[in-house]
């Protein structure tokens, strides 16, 4: 009789238990990271009493060995992988995009500029004379070189910004890292199998997808599941052995990224730290470009305007100071007699030479010419995020399959053991009214 009361009472134990797991489940159904879990029952094996060995038999019923998470390892390790490369092209690609912003014509006027200082070229070729049109020339200067300022002054700001991004990005990564080693002393006190190993698991398994997308990073597990986290590229630990070893970021003067752990050059090929890091070497050669492009630009047009001669016979002064950098240019000040459109032989002979710059080679050309290979830059750079992200995306639906929540599976589990733990409940109602009917009957 007693065998069958602790039948029922292993029972109502064990479908209790099975209950709450899936009321857990329904509850999660839409929390990111929570894996899926299910209680697993194994058969107790009924035995005999025997004298020396009464304390370990257990009499027959269900016990519970604890709770499983539907996990696949490949699959969460693949989709960390894709989540790390869709991450590095998104950043680079976020940046790329305000780079071609801040050279667009609509943000700084160059190419206008450009055109209207040679426009106003070739119209004083037909009135050299004009003071309205010498105004117009000095002042498409000034657009010209305010344009070149305003350029210089988004990319560097851009640099700013990426900078500051990193450093935030750093501080999140080594906060997920002393997240991560708190985790690791939790897994090593938790019970295996238990409720709070599964939560600790699943916030591993969060803050490891968070570090996957920030930079490249390996992880091994020992028994508990805690875990020595290194860099991919390097080898370095960053978690292990009770240690966390933050990493640092450091810009250039010109902007570039470099990271740094314990001293040493921290690498990474992905993640959005990459990312960064890729977007920072960009804008830093397009401000080098910019300047050389200005300085170029700025001594062609100067040495074309001290070949000449101005209204009062002087000889040209240069239209442009400040060359030695697009944030620093700036048009000289001149006044409108000042404009050498005149040569030795003719009152319109230097604006002539002036307005035959424009050619294949000429600043206008080199202007399209580069804006075009920033353009090419950026489509390339958005054709690989659109391919990095259609992986992820795929990566991650295939790890969802085994580890979300099947609301319908869970009712029908729901279901099934309540029905279970109802005939727990009989088990025991049964042995009850039978040891009551014994007893009655003496």
């Amino acid at each position: 009789m007693s065998d069958l009361l602790n039948i029922g009472a292993s029972g109502l134990r064990a479908y209790s238990r099975a209950l709450s797991t899936i009321g857990d489940n329904i509850a999660n159904a839409q929390t990111p990271g929570y894996a899926r879990r299910t209680l697993e029952l194994v058969e107790n094996q009924a035995a005999s009493n025997m004298p020396l060995y009464r304390s370990s038999i257990k009499p027959g019923g269900v016990a519970i060995q604890g709770v499983t998470r539907s996990v696949d390892q490949w699959l969460i390790q693949d989709s960390r992988i894709s989540s790390g490369d869709a991450e590095r092209s998104a950043t680079k690609l976020d940046w790329m995009n305000k780079v071609e912003a801040a050279l667009s014509d609509d943000s700084n006027g160059i190419a206008t500029g450009l055109g209207k200082l040679f426009n106003t070229a070739d119209l004083l070729t037909a009135d050299p004379s004009n003071p309205t049109l010498r105004a117009q020339f000095l002042q498409s200067v000034d657009d010209v070189a305010s344009g070149f300022r305003t350029a210089a002054g988004q990319l560097s700001s851009m640099a700013d910004g990426i900078s500051s991004a990193a450093a935030g990005e750093v501080d999140s990564f080594n906060t997920n890292l002393n997240a991560l080693e708190q985790i690791n002393i939790g897994l090593r006190k938790a019970r295996p199998g238990s409720t709070n190993e599964a939560s600790l698991l699943d916030e591993r398994d969060r803050l490891l997808d968070e570090l996957s997308s920030q930079a490249g990073v390996t992880a091994s597990f020992d028994s508990h599941g805690a875990v020595t986290l290194t860099a991919t590229a390097t080898g370095d630990t960053l978690v292990g052995g009770g240690v966390v070893t933050p990493i640092s970021v450091s810009a250039a003067a010109d902007g570039r990224l470099s990271y740094s752990i314990g001293g040493s050059p921290f690498t990474t090929a992905t993640g959005s730290l990459a990312g960064l890091a890729e977007a920072a070497n960009h804008v830093a050669d397009q401000r080098a470009g910019l300047d050389t492009m200005s300085a170029q630009f700025a001594n062609q047009v100067n040495a074309a305007h001290q070949a000449g001669v101005d209204a009062n016979g002087n000889p040209g002064q240069p239209l442009f100071t400040g060359v030695g950098s697009a944030a620093t240019l700036a048009a000289a000040s001149l006044t409108t007699a000042q404009v050498a459109a005149a040569d030795a032989t003719s009152s319109n002979g230097n604006m002539l030479a002036i307005g035959g710059m424009r050619g294949s080679n000429d600043p206008e050309s080199a202007w399209a010419a580069h804006m075009a290979t920033q353009a090419q830059a950026t489509a390339s750079a958005r054709a690989q995020d659109a391919a990095a992200t259609t992986r992820r995306d795929a990566a991650s639906a295939a790890r969802s399959a085994v580890s979300e929540i099947d609301l319908d599976r869970e009712a029908a589990d729901l279901l099934r053991f309540q029905q279970a733990y109802s005939a727990a409940a009989r088990t025991i109602q049964v042995a009850r009214d039978t040891m009551q009917a014994l007893l009655n009957a003496v």
